[in-house]
């Protein structure tokens, strides 16, 4: 080999290292977050295919709303109310977004023998008939009464059965900011009354208002006007045979809970809400 010029060093050699990765054992633990995930899955649809067998269509319902809390305004009109009393049927087709609504009144299919208990919702299926038909046969008596029952809303919710009576243009239940309650309105408070007296849960009086405006300088306001305008109707229930026993709670939420959100103040914000507690 030649020597290199004097003065330079000679060139350094190249030197090629290979190194080889080896994985960890057992193929890493990937495997166990989709095993759980298979498991978790299979057990939701064993819960589910439960579920389906051991309740009935309207408990299928009840379930399904009850998971729907944000579409209040929705629910008001749809499931868990009644045709006679103003809100639409079990098995009309709903109003939810995320559903295409259904076309008959069975979605699908349960045993024939499948009966819904106390445990269950059944009591409360049974409870529900009952009250509706003692209304149906009270609000029949006469012209009046039959042109008051769209002012009634039957509305099944987790904590028992709701009696909602409203206000609209043509009918009022009390006297202009008052809680003196009119004539119309306490013939149909007797009906209700002899509607709910043969049950024997604990009943919850509330009252609502519409959001208009009182005149500067004016003592009362939607509070004290509806806690006024409950207890005016605790007292109609107690007088037309509801034991005063029965109550719960009385409570008035002014305008803090309209029926119609979006028009605070329309005059069906105006109501009473009788809850036949679970």
């Amino acid at each position: 080999m030649a020597k290199p010029p004097k003065g330079k060093e000679p060139p350094r050699p190249i030197i090629v290292k290979k190194i080889t990765v080896v994985s960890g054992g057992h193929h890493g633990g990937a495997w166990k977050v989709a095993y759980a995930d298979f498991v978790t899955a299979m057990m939701a649809f064993f819960l589910l295919m439960w579920l389906l067998g051991a309740t009935t269509e309207k408990q299928r319902k009840g379930i399904a709303d009850y998971f729907t809390p944000t579409l209040v305004k929705s629910r008001e009109g749809s499931a868990g109310s009644f045709g006679l009393l103003g809100g639409s049927s079990l098995t009309d087709v709903d109003k939810y977004q995320y559903r295409a609504g259904q076309t008959g009144t069975r979605t699908m299919t349960i045993p024939r023998d499948t009966t819904g208990g106390p445990k269950d919702g059944g009591s409360k299926a049974k409870r529900t008939a009952a009250v509706q038909q003692r209304l149906r046969q009270k609000l029949q008596t006469n012209q009046l009464l039959a042109k008051l029952a769209k002012q009634v809303r039957l509305t099944v919710t987790p904590d028992g059965i709701r009696l909602d009576v409203m206000d609209d243009a043509d009918f009022s239940m009390f006297r202009l900011g008052t809680t003196v309650l009119t004539e119309p309105a306490t013939q149909l408070l007797q009906v209700i009354a002899q509607a709910i007296a043969p049950e024997p849960s604990g009943l919850s009086v509330r009252g609502h208002t519409d959001a208009l405006p009182w005149r500067p300088g004016d003592s009362t306001n939607n509070w004290s006007l509806s806690a006024g305008r409950a207890e005016a109707t605790r007292q109609a229930l107690m007088r037309f045979g509801v034991a005063q026993t029965r109550f719960r709670r009385i409570e008035g939420v002014a305008d803090q809970e309209p029926l119609i959100t979006e028009q605070p103040n329309d005059p069906r914000n105006r109501r009473m809400s009788i809850l036949l507690m679970d």
